[in-house]
């Protein structure tokens, strides 16, 4: 068989149904041989974005893989692989190259040499016998390990290269995953246990290890509130009472005094780098940290106590020890912090509801985000953000209740990647509402990709907060912004939308808000994508 058709089977045995990407690439026609189905994007970077997403709602339990043209192709994608690797997401591309004689010749872009510090491995194919040998490699660090994405360009040459039959031995690469060091993990619940007011910093690694279930039972047993990093929302029921906030730059305000107070820090699924888009640690706590890269810890915090494993495993050992050393107790009462935590979230949104219900004109954004929170049916959505002021202003009050129903991001902050996410999602499944909220200057970036969701079927609801500025640009700006209005923007993109053959309407009433997102989500049941342009003010003030 040839190169092509080789690489095509493993694929097909590996369980991919589809290939997103941006033609030409030689791998799509063995691929559809194979009954992998060619989904083509406008752009290589929201090809990127929606494998990016396939990974992220289902845990990595499914996986995405992109394909594009080599030089310019595979260059156009760079961005989606960066925002990939700041995030830690596993996705696989397989570029073309150059010719073999040519790949490292100028002007050839080299995938191995642009990609390496973006990348979790990047190789170029050579031999027609690499291929079995690669895609083995890929699969397994894709698996294993710190999550992030594997690029393997494939010279145009090699494709129709032939591999002896008999040496093509593949067989899938299962998932692997280790538990803690029971030394450490004995440690860290004697530690958490003594302590008299812990706190639980969880991040992305809860929802790649699917331990939501271990790190809710773990909570109640040791009556320790919860906050998530902005990565990690949906990995803890935000209507739980032991929740106190996801921890973006913007936050509940609950959650500040509750990490000031903490005497103990314990962070698992979490790199607890410092960063602008994650709630820092306050520098004089204490911190355990429970991680699967080692890399992660003593990075910008001194531990007192570190665990090294998969945090479903880690989360379902420390249950037990936790019960050990409990004895008779059982579990710690946690009645009166739940009624505080209740009682400051009440207090929190007490002052926040004249802007969460305001019916002024322009519409609020706060008034449209909190109408999707008590319009969206949490179990059967999943919501994502755009880069700026929608995910600051969303991920305070946007309560999603169960794991995966919510893509936060932005480590890199990559502006219009809602709508490829909200794609990707919606692919993995397809029986939910996807829904992706982004501003008008996120819209401007990949408007035109919302076509390939109307022509591939991936019938998505997108919301655009449409204040026709940058927001906040012009105190970042202001001299530009007054002499040369740096931060308008404007476009009428319901006829954008309508010119691309989806549903669109234009919504100035807050009182329509909610009759609005129906009629939308009725549009995407009936199978056509939407798109919701609500007017709204620049609105100044944000959680914190």
């Amino acid at each position: 068989m040839k190169v092509g058709q080789a690489v095509a089977k493993i694929l097909k045995m590996e369980g991919f149904e589809h290939i997103i990407g941006f033609p030409l690439n030689h791998l799509v026609d063995p691929a559809a041989e194979e009954g992998i189905r060619f989904i083509k994007t406008r752009t290589e970077r929201v090809a990127i974005n929606m494998i990016d997403a396939i990974a992220r709602v289902t845990g990595g339990n499914k996986l995405g893989i992109s394909v594009s043209q080599h030089n310019q192709g595979i260059e156009n994608a760079y961005a989606g692989i960066a925002q990939a690797w700041d995030d830690s997401t596993p996705l696989l591309m397989l570029p073309m190259a150059p010719p073999k004689r040519r790949v490292t010749m100028q002007p050839s872009f080299s995938a191995v040499k642009n990609l390496r510090e973006i990348t979790k491995w990047v190789d170029t194919m050579f031999f027609p016998e690499q291929a079995v040998e690669q895609m083995r490699r890929a699969f397994t660090y894709l698996r294993s390990g710190r999550p992030g994405p594997v690029v393997i360009e494939i010279p145009v040459d090699l494709y129709n290269e032939e591999i002896d039959d008999s040496s093509f031995n593949y067989k899938p690469v299962k998932r692997l995953r280790s538990a803690g060091d029971p030394v450490d993990v004995r440690e860290t619940v004697k530690a958490l246990i003594a302590a008299e007011k812990p706190i639980i910093r969880a991040g992305q690694g809860i929802l790649f290890a699917g331990a939501t279930d271990e790190l809710i039972e773990l909570a109640e047993i040791l009556a320790i509130p919860v906050f998530t990093t902005l990565n990690g929302k949906s990995a803890f029921p935000e209507n739980h009472p032991l929740f106190v906030g996801n921890g973006n730059r913007t936050r509940p305000e609950m959650l500040m005094p509750f990490l000031e107070r903490a005497d103990l820090v314990f962070a698992i699924g979490s790199s607890c780098t410092k960063e602008t888009f994650t709630t820092i640690i306050p520098d004089d706590k204490r911190v355990i940290q429970s991680t699967i890269d080692e890399r992660d810890l003593n990075k910008d915090y001194p531990l007192e106590q570190a665990i090294i494993g998969d945090a479903k495993l880690v989360l379902q050992q420390m249950i037990e020890e936790a019960k050990l050393q409990l004895g008779s107790a059982g579990k710690k009462d946690s009645s009166a912090l739940k009624k505080e935590i209740k009682a400051a979230k009440d207090a929190w949104l007490a002052k926040w509801m004249p802007k969460l219900t305001s019916n002024e004109t322009p519409i609020n954004p706060y008034r449209l985000i909190w109408d999707m929170n008590n319009t969206f049916d949490k179990e059967k959505t999943i919501v994502t953000h755009d880069a700026g002021n929608t995910r600051d202003q969303i991920t305070p009050f946007y309560e999603p209740t169960v794991p995966y129903s919510y893509i936060g991001w932005g480590k890199s902050t990559t502006l219009g990647s809602s709508l490829g996410f909200a794609m990707g999602a919606k692919m993995a499944y397809p029986d939910k509402l996807s829904v992706g909220l982004c501003g008008d200057a996120g819209f401007g970036m990949v408007g035109m990709d919302f076509e390939t969701a109307i022509r591939e079927n991936i019938p998505v609801l997108m919301i655009i907060a449409n204040n026709s500025v940058m927001g906040t640009y012009s105190k970042h700006h202001p001299i530009a912004t007054e002499k040369y209005g740096l931060n308008k923007m404007s476009g009428n993109y319901v006829k954008v939308a309508e010119g691309l053959g989806g549903y669109a309407e234009n919504v100035t009433d807050p009182n329509e808000i909610i009759p609005a997102l129906e009629r939308g989500k009725k549009a995407v049941e009936s199978g056509q994508a939407a798109l919701l342009n609500f007017v709204t003010i620049e609105e100044p003030d944000f959680s914190k």
